[in-house]
């Protein structure tokens, strides 16, 4: 069974939730490399300077540049202009005990803890299904007055083979915490 990056419901909005991660340690490669998903699974196989396999994690992150939104402060990734695609690191990971990567394309990034609004769906994954499913997300937040930080993220649970009806995907943002 695949580890799943543990969380912490604040509260609801409707359909969106209000939720507290803790830290956590990224693997990413910037959305301009045209094998990304392949560079960060050879990276957990091995492809690193400890020759060491990390266990798969749940979700897989990414950014797209091309649904950048305003931004509202300063975004933690180096890969925020360009998008990226990231793998979690399993949770025993920090910064000193990732694997180094021997590809100079993926990166190891460690994101404080956090708030995020997340908007949870099923279904194949499509650049309308996310733009509709942005768009609801950021209404539900405009509406409750709720600030907004950095970019719209996607997150995706299950491996491409799972039913469309049967995957958990979600788009998110993190919020000021003080809400």
């Amino acid at each position: 069974m695949v580890e799943t990056v543990k969380y912490e419901v604040l509260r609801k909005l409707n359909q969106v939730e209000i939720r507290r991660y803790p830290r956590i340690v990224l693997a990413k490669v910037g959305n301009y490399e045209t094998d990304s998903f392949g560079l960060l699974f050879r990276f957990i196989s091995g492809d690193n300077k400890a020759k060491e396999k990390v266990k798969m994690t749940a979700p897989v992150v990414s950014q797209d540049a091309s649904q950048e939104i305003k931004m509202t402060s300063p975004v933690l990734s180096e890969f925020s202009n360009e998008g990226y695609m990231a793998f979690v690191m399993p949770s025993e990971f920090n910064l000193e005990t990732t694997p180094e990567p021997s590809e100079d394309r993926v990166k190891i990034e460690e994101l404080p803890a956090r708030v995020v609004a997340v908007l949870r769906f099923s279904g194949g994954w499509s650049e309308k299904h996310f733009e509709a499913k942005t768009k609801e997300l950021l209404d539900e937040l405009a509406k409750a007055k709720i600030k907004t930080r950095g970019n719209v993220f996607t997150m995706l649970y299950n491996p491409p083979f799972i039913p469309g009806f049967l995957r958990r995907n979600e788009v998110a943002i993190e919020i000021e915490e003080s809400q």
